[in-house]
C-alpha cells in the first residue's frame, strides 16, 4: 500500500496546505513534498519487477480491489508500477519540490491555494503513472487538468484567462476523443474482458479478441481506435499541428506551473501513447508507421523554427518542448528495444532541462521583469551562478555528451537507424538530427543577446544575485541531467527491459 500512502500524502498535503496560513504556506508546502519524493526513492532503491505490466510482466508493488461494476465489466482501485512508469513516478516526485521551492519569491498572493494546487496536482500526476485500471486512469487523467486550469487562471500573466480556456478546452476535449476511441476496444472485445484492467485488455487484444462493433470488421475497429487516441494524446504531447495552446499556456503559466507542465504534463501524453496505442495496438501503428514518423520529424523541425523566431524567452522554451517531444514520438514508432527505450529515457531527460530552463528563465525574470531579448543584455556580469546554469542546461537542450539529452537522443537515433518496422527509417533519423543544428542556433543566439556583452536592461529595476532558494533548485537539476547524462542505466535498463516485450509484439511485414 505505499503507492496509496504517497499519493494520500500529498492529497492530505494539499488539504492542509489549503488551510494554513499564507506565511507559512510555501515552506509547509515544500516540506509535506518531501514525502512522496523520500517515498518514490524507496520504491526506486527495492524494484525488481521484470518486463511490461500491460503484457505479462511483474508489477511491482500493486494493489488491486474491486471497487464497482459498470456496463457488466468491474471497475477496481489497481496500482502498480514498471520499469516504464517507475522513472515517471520519480521524476514527478523529484520536480514538485523544486518547483514548490521556486515559487517562493514569484509568488505573493493567496499563497496557500497556490501551494495547495501544486500538490493537489502531484497527487493526481502519481495517479496518472501508477493506475492500471482505465476507469481510475481515467479520473487521475482529468483531475490533473483542474489544479493547472487554476494555476494559470490565477497566479498567470496578462492574458492568464485566456491561456487557461484554451488549455482546458484544448486538453479536455482531447481526452473525449481518446475516450471514445478506448471504449470501441472494450466494446469490441466483448466477453473476452470482465474488468477495465489495462493488463486484462492489452493481453485479451494481443490473443486476437477484438471482435466486430456495431457491423465493423475487428481491424477496422482496431484502426479507428488508434487514430482516436492517437489525435487525443497528440494534443496533450503536443505535437505539431494541435500544439496552438502550448506557447499560450507556458508563457502566461508562473514559473512553477510551467516546470511542472513541461516537466511533467507534458510527458502524459506520451506515457498514454506507449501504453495506449504503441503497447495495446503495435500492428496498427507499425501499420502507420511513416505518417507518423513524418509528424514526429514535423514536430522537430517546425518546433524548432518557431523557437528561432520568437524573442520571448519563455516562448523559446516552449516551442523547444514541441521539438523535444518529436523525438519521443520518433523512438516510440520505430519498434526497436533502443528506440522504445530511449523513447521513454528521454521523457524523464527533458523533464528535468525543460524543467530547468523554465525555472532559470522565471529567475532572471523575477530580478529584471521582462523576458524579451532585445530588452537585457550581459546579465551573466550580474547574475553569474544563475546564468552559469542557464547556459550548462541550454547545452543540455543542444545534446551534449555527458548530460542526460544526449543520453536520451542517442539511444533514439541508434534505435531509429535500422529499424525494420519504418521504412526509410536512416532518412526520418537523418532529418531528425537536423533539428539539433537548430536548437543550437536559436539557443547560442538567444544566450548571446541576453546573457553576455555590456550590461544593458530596459526595465528599470536593479539586477544582482538570485536568492539561494532560487538558486538552490536549478543547481540541483542541473546535478541530475549530468548525473543522468553519466550514468544512464541507472533509468535505462528497467526501461529496456519494459520495453522490450512492446517491441516483440509488433508484426513487421516484408
Amino acid at each position: 500500500m505505499i503507492l496509496e500512502a504517497l499519493m494520500a500524502a500529498a492529497f492530505v498535503g494539499a488539504l492542509t496546505v489549503f488551510l494554513a496560513p499564507d506565511e507559512w504556506a510555501g515552506r509547509l508546502a515544500f516540506a509535506i513534498s518531501l514525502i512522496p519524493f523520500v517515498g518514490s526513492l524507496y520504491l526506486w532503491s527495492g524494484f525488481e519487477a521484470g518486463g511490461n505490466a500491460l503484457l505479462g510482466g511483474d508489477v511491482a508493488y500493486a494493489t488491486q480491489i474491486e471497487w464497482l461494476e459498470v456496463g457488466g465489466r468491474s471497475v477496481s482501485w489497481f496500482v502498480g508500477l514498471d520499469g516504464i512508469s517507475l522513472p515517471l513516478f520519480v521524476l514527478t516526485t523529484f520536480l514538485v519540490p523544486l518547483a514548490i521551492l521556486s515559487a517562493w519569491t514569484p509568488v505573493d498572493t493567496r499563497q496557500s491555494q497556490f501551494y495547495g494546487l501544486m500538490l493537489f496536482m502531484e497527487a493526481n500526476l502519481l495517479g496518472v503513472f501508477a493506475a492500471l485500471d482505465f476507469f481510475l486512469w481515467f479520473v487521475f487523467w482529468e483531475a490533473v487538468l483542474v489544479p493547472m486550469y487554476f494555476l494559470i487562471g490565477i497566479w498567470g500573466g496578462p492574458r492568464r484567462k485566456y491561456a487557461a480556456i484554451k488549455f482546458f478546452v484544448y486538453t479536455n476535449a482531447a481526452s473525449l476523443l481518446m475516450f471514445i476511441g478506448f471504449m470501441s476496444l472494450v466494446f469490441a472485445l466483448g466477453d473476452s474482458v470482465s474488468s477495465f484492467a489495462l493488463p486484462e485488455i492489452a493481453q485479451a487484444i494481443a490473443a486476437g479478441g477484438l471482435g466486430e462493433w456495431f457491423g465493423i470488421a475487428p481491424d477496422q475497429v482496431a484502426l479507428f481506435a488508434f487514430l482516436a487516441m492517437f489525435l487525443g494524446f497528440a494534443v496533450k504531447v503536443p505535437i505539431v499541428p494541435f500544439h496552438t495552446w502550448l506557447p499560450d499556456a507556458h508563457v502566461q503559466a508562473p514559473t512553477p506551473a510551467s516546470v511542472l507542465l513541461a516537466g511533467v504534463l507534458l510527458k502524459m501524453g506520451t506515457y498514454a501513447l506507449l501504453r495506449f496505442n504503441f503497447t495495446m495496438l503495435p500492428n496498427q501503428a507499425s501499420m502507420l508507421a511513416v505518417p507518423i514518423a513524418a509528424i514526429a520529424v514535423i514536430s522537430v523541425i517546425y518546433g524548432a523554427m518557431l523557437a528561432l523566431a520568437q524573442k520571448d524567452l519563455k516562448r523559446i522554451v516552449a516551442y523547444s518542448s514541441v521539438s523535444s517531444m518529436g523525438y519521443v514520438i520518433l523512438g516510440l514508432i520505430v519498434f526497436t528495444e533502443y528506440g522504445v527505450g530511449g523513447a521513454t529515457f528521454q521523457m524523464v531527460a527533458h523533464g528535468l532541462i525543460s524543467g530547468l530552463m523554465f525555472m532559470a528563465v522565471g529567475v532572471i525574470y523575477n530580478t529584471t521583469h521582462t523576458r524579451m531579448v532585445g530588452d537585457m543584455a550581459g546579465m551573466a556580469d550580474r547574475m553569474p551562478v544563475t546564468v552559469g546554469i542557464l547556459v550548462a542546461g541550454a547545452f543540455g537542450y543542444m545534446g551534449l555528451p555527458l548530460m542526460a539529452g544526449f543520453a536520451g537522443e542517442f539511444f533514439i537515433f541508434v534505435g531509429s537507424l535500422s529499424a525494420p518496422a519504418l521504412p526509410y527509417a536512416p532518412v526520418f533519423t537523418a532529418l531528425a538530427m537536423f533539428g539539433i543544428v537548430i536548437v543550437a542556433g536559436y539557443l547560442l543566439s538567444a544566450m548571446q543577446s541576453t546573457l553576455f556583452g555590456p550590461f544593458e536592461l530596459e526595465t528599470d529595476y536593479e539586477v544582482g544575485p538570485a536568492a539561494f532558494h532560487d538558486v538552490a533548485p536549478l543547481a540541483v537539476l542541473l546535478v541530475a541531467i549530468i548525473v543522468l547524462g553519466v550514468a544512464p542505466d541507472i533509468f535505462f535498463e528497467m526501461i529496456r527491459d519494459a520495453a522490450l516485450p512492446v517491441v516483440e509484439g509488433v508484426t513487421i511485414d516484408g
